[in-house]
C-alpha cells in the first residue's frame, strides 16, 4: 500500500522540488499540494492522507496552527514538519501542537524519505540536530526557561536600554533588572549583556531582527 501524503509549502519551486522527489519512491504518492496553512487543513479533511508535509512559516494559517487543527480533527493523519527553521520556539510550537516529527530542509534525500515512511506510520521523525534540542530541554541542559519578566527585561537591554531605563519602563528598581538580567544569563549560560541578547535571539527566545 502507497503512503498518501499533502505537501504544504508557501515556495511553489520548493513545493514542486519536494512532489518530485517524493514522486520517485514507489511507495509514495503525493495526493494534494497546498500553499498555506488553511489549504493544508481543508486538503486533509477532503483528502485524508496519511501524512501532511508541513512547512512551519506560511502566510495566513501558519504550519503550527494547521498541524494543531489536523491532529485535533483528523485523528489517524499525521504531520511531519520540514522547515529551515530550527529555534527552540519552532520546535516546541510544532511539538505541542502535535507534529509527528521535524526534519529541516538540508535534510538528505534519503533521511527526508525514511523521516516521511516512519511519520506516516505515527513514528517519530527528528533531525539530529532538533532531537539534540529536545534532549536538552527535557534535561534542563542548554538553560531553563526564561520567565516573563526576564524576558521582558532582555528584551528592553536588546533594544539597547540601560538597567535604570528597563527599570523605569517596567516599573522595578535598577537593582531588580540586575538580579533579573543575572538569572537569565545564568539561564543562557553566557555572562554579558550582549551575549545575552545573542544567544536568546539564536534560540528563539526574543525576535530577531
Amino acid at each position: 500500500m502507497s503512503v498518501r501524503v499533502v505537501v504544504a509549502d508557501d515556495h511553489p519551486v520548493l513545493r514542486s522540488g519536494l512532489v518530485a522527489l517524493l514522486a520517485l519512491e514507489p511507495d509514495l504518492e503525493v495526493v494534494g499540494e497546498a500553499d498555506d496553512g488553511a489549504q493544508a487543513v481543508a486538503l486533509a479533511h477532503a483528502l485524508r492522507p496519511d501524512l501532511v508535509l508541513m512547512d512551519l512559516r506560511m502566510p495566513g494559517t501558519d504550519g503550527a496552527e494547521a498541524t494543531r487543527r489536523i491532529v485535533a480533527e483528523l485523528p489517524g493523519v499525521h504531520v511531519l514538519v520540514l522547515t529551515t527553521y530550527e529555534t527552540d520556539t519552532d520546535i516546541l510550537r510544532a511539538v505541542e501542537a502535535g507534529a509527528t516529527g521535524y526534519l529541516l530542509k538540508d535534510t538528505p534525500r534519503a533521511q527526508l524519505v525514511a523521516g516521511v515512511r516512519a511519520a506516516a506510520r505515527g513514528e517519530s521523525a527528528l533531525s539530529p540536530s532538533v532531537a539534540l534540542r529536545l534532549v536538552q530541554q527535557v534535561r534542563g541542559d542548554g538553560g531553563e526557561r526564561l520567565t516573563p519578566r526576564e524576558r521582558q527585561v532582555l528584551a528592553g537591554v536588546a533594544r539597547g536600554l540601560s538597567n535604570a531605563a528597563v527599570g523605569r519602563e517596567l516599573f522595578i528598581t535598577e537593582a531588580t533588572v540586575k538580579t533579573h538580567l543575572l538569572r537569565a544569563f545564568a539561564k543562557l549560560g553566557v555572562d554579558d549583556r550582549t551575549r545575552a541578547v545573542t544567544v536568546a535571539i539564536e534560540r528563539g527566545i526574543l525576535p530577531g531582527a
